[in-house]
């Protein structure tokens, strides 16, 4: 055996390392254990290492300090940057809304304005197209397209039947910039399609305007070729008619100025009104003159001018026209009038005398029964008497004679000139 106790295999023992104190008699050791030592020096490093940290953080302290703050700056900046993106955003939009709405209001009162001006304009409308059809007749060309219900559109009344035409043409302002949509839409919106209706409606409303101008202006013009074609006819006939009458287009001339909507309205209303009374007044005065034939349908056997006798043979000047009529036809007066004279009257027998005004008169002769008495006013149509053969007279019949100023004329200038403006009367 080895007497040191060292192994010859492993080598020579490491002997730990023993700390010894003496202290007067005392004697004290400690031996240290290589774990203590590790554990101390560890401990001494952490406290090395820990202090070396702190006077670093000390030292970092402040510029760690700003750097944090400044990145809390940034993204408080970067926030209220982003808020107020929103809010601007946000302004946009209810400025946009507030901007369509206000608009939406103002198409919407012009529209009610607009309808309310066709309404009060029905007032005017409905009696004057009245008198106009029973003046003037139906439009032959202006309304040969209408709808059924045309009547009730051109007066502003119900239905109005709006439907969605093309937009892309014709807009007509304020409408065509009511557009509250500035930038194109992927998709239309509601915006777009009420924008698009109000354009529709307003283009349906100047329809409607449109055709009342255009069936006012046609009544008119139709008003004018009527008392045109009346006074031409008088005039063919040398017959008195005034001359005023009827529009003359030779002669024009004058300053422009520009008419609105309700401005033309009123402007055509006007000029409607006097084609219907110039009309109106054109009728009266042919009205008053003997243009109605005495005995409609009976042939005439004896015309105005030089014949023969009937009774003598020789020639003779024959006053008036002869109808044939048996005994008790009724005889009519031609024009409205007043009786100046009635009974017996010579070679004329049972006779009638009218006066119709402005020098015109007209006579009934050899009647069998007279019906009326002097100073009678009659209307054109009223009966006078009944046919017969009475005075100087070979056989029934109805002697008729239309005087100027006491001068006998040839009726049968009348009786033309009444068939031909008979349809304008």
């Amino acid at each position: 055996m080895n007497p040191t106790g060292q192994s010859a295999v492993f080598g020579r023992r490491k002997e730990p390392h023993t700390v010894i104190i003496a202290r007067g008699n005392e004697i004290r050791h400690f031996t240290i254990r290589p774990w203590l030592v590790a554990f101390l020096g560890s401990a001494l490093a952490a406290i090395a290492i820990g202090y070396l940290l702190a006077t670093s953080y000390l030292v970092l302290r402040d510029d760690l300090i700003g750097a944090t703050t400044a990145r809390q700056a940034r993204m408080q900046q970067a926030y209220e940057d982003r808020i107020s993106a929103l809010r601007a955003q946000v302004d946009r939009i209810t400025s946009r809304q507030l901007l369509d709405q206000k608009l939406m209001e103002t198409k919407v009162s012009e529209l009610l304005d607009r309808q309310s001006q066709l309404s009060q304009r029905h007032g005017r409308l409905g009696p004057i197209l009245e008198r106009a059809e029973n003046e003037v007749g139906t439009p032959p060309v202006a309304d040969a397209a209408a709808k059924p219900d045309e009547h009730a559109e051109l007066t502003g009344g119900e239905p109005l039947a709006y439907s969605v035409a093309s937009l892309g043409s014709g807009d007509t302002r304020p409408f065509s910039l009511w557009s509250t949509r500035s930038d194109p839409l992927p998709s239309e919106t509601a915006a777009d399609r009420a924008d698009k209706l109000f354009v529709s409606i307003n283009e349906s409303l100047k329809a409607i305007e449109s055709q009342q101008l255009t069936r006012i202006a046609t009544l008119a013009d139709n008003a004018y070729k009527n008392a045109d074609a009346i006074t031409q006819a008088l005039e063919a006939a040398g017959l008195p008619v005034d001359s005023d009458f009827g529009k003359n287009e030779s002669d024009v001339g004058g300053p422009l100025i520009p008419l609105d909507s309700s401005m033309m309205f009123d402007s055509k209303v006007k000029e409607l009104d006097e084609a219907l009374d110039t009309l109106d007044q054109l009728k009266k005065e042919a009205r008053r003159l003997p243009l109605a034939n005495p005995a409609p349908g009976h042939s005439v056997t004896s015309p105005f001018g030089v014949r023969t006798d009937p009774i003598l043979g020789t020639a003779a000047l024959h006053s008036g026209m002869d109808f044939r009529a048996p005994i008790g036809m009724a005889a009519k007066v031609t024009a409205a009038g007043v009786v100046t004279k009635a009974g017996w009257n010579g070679g004329y027998g049972r006779m009638v005398e009218v006066d119709h005004g402005n020098g015109f008169a007209t006579r009934y002769g050899h009647l069998s029964e007279i019906d009326v008495a002097v100073g009678q006013k009659l209307a054109a149509g009223d009966i006078v008497g009944k046919t017969g053969s009475s005075g100087r007279s070979t056989g029934p019949h109805l002697h008729y004679e239309v005087r100027h100023n006491g001068e006998a004329i040839d009726p049968l200038r009348f009786l033309t000139v009444g068939k031909k403006v008979e349809q304008y009367l």
